[in-house]
């Protein structure tokens, strides 16, 4: 499993980015795989910081990614 540490909306668009490039999909089709607009999925990959956490969530879901919270003192 891997596991990327992530502290800025720039780098959670980067690895949306990345991993839909990856799976070879466009933004319009993500767009209809997570249920949001097409702007969102922009928003996110261009690292916009007041996205909606509920819309982001499904499009990591989409991805095949998940999001994980963990104490910041037990993260090596």
């Amino acid at each position: 499993m891997n596991k990327s540490k992530l502290r800025t909306a720039a780098e959670i668009g980067r690895l949306v980015r990345e991993t839909r490039k990856a799976q070879g999909i466009s933004q319009e089709q993500l767009a209809g795989v997570a249920n949001t607009g097409v702007r969102f999925v922009s928003d996110l990959e261009n690292g916009k910081p007041s996205i909606q956490v509920d819309k982001m969530i499904q499009v990591l879901e989409a991805l095949g990614l998940g999001l994980y919270a963990m104490n910041r003192w037990e993260i090596k």
